[in-house]
């Protein structure tokens, strides 16, 4: 399958999807995510990462289990190229798709132009809790795959998902024109499934505050939420 479209694929399905953030690039966490349903997978480089405590280098330090974790299953494999503007390499990035990288995922006010223009990535973008959720009405002209939600301010990473959660979720439905990822900065569970649903968003990412950062808190949290949306 083309690299381009295995995102596209995941996000024109009709039921919800299970992505998973891992805590690390590591191969074990890559095929015990899999093993229990994960329908895709993000990777990092050049950041380091609130929620998982972790720092990620180079992409050459990771260029080998890239590979083998894109060789463990044909659904998308995206990855966080940087951390900000000066972090992100336009070499490294058109090397992406030579390792398995089907579509990039970054903040908004990270992502430099260049990133527009690599062929074989899939373009996708993140909003935080202060963005102008006004200027997303234009992102479509940009090429742009996706939306993600990560709008919990950080002070609130890991509390209870709220009715106002999916209000904002629905909002940014309705008016990005563009597929909708929430990733689980709240501590989402499978009571929220149902509810997440209903919002019409197409992803459900989750990362070290729902999965941990082991491998056997990985499988329970991610069969768990496979489970409940099997059930929808």
């Amino acid at each position: 399958m083309n690299l381009l479209n295995r995102l596209h694929v995941a996000l024109n399905r009709e039921k919800l999807q299970l992505f998973v953030s891992l805590p690390e690039n590591n191969v074990k966490l890559a095929a015990a995510a899999l093993a229990e349903g994960a329908d895709g997978l993000k990777v990092h480089i050049n950041v380091s990462h609130r929620a998982s405590g972790n720092h990620f280098g180079p992409l050459s330090q990771y260029q080998d289990p890239f590979r083998e974790i894109r060789s463990l299953f044909d659904g998308p494999l995206g990855i966080v190229p940087g951390g900000s503007l000066q972090e992100i390499s336009a070499v490294e990035a058109r090397l992406l798709p030579e390792t398995g990288i089907d579509f990039f995922s970054i903040y908004a006010f990270h992502m430099p132009s260049f990133l527009l223009r690599v062929p074989g990535l899939a373009r996708t973008f993140a909003i935080d809790s202060e963005f102008d959720t006004s200027l997303i009405e234009d992102c479509r002209s940009f090429g742009i795959s996706a939306l993600e939600a990560s709008i919990v301010p950080g002070s609130e990473y890991g509390s209870p998902l709220s009715f106002a959660d999916l209000l904002k979720y629905r909002q940014l439905v309705r008016h990005s024109g563009v597929p909708v990822i929430v990733p689980s900065q709240r501590n989402i569970t499978g009571e929220d499934i149902p509810a997440l649903a209903d919002c019409g968003i197409k992803v459900l990412l989750i990362g070290a505050i729902v999965t941990g950062k082991g491998e056997e808190s990985i499988r329970r949290s991610v069969a768990s939420l496979r489970n409940a949306m099997d059930r929808l």
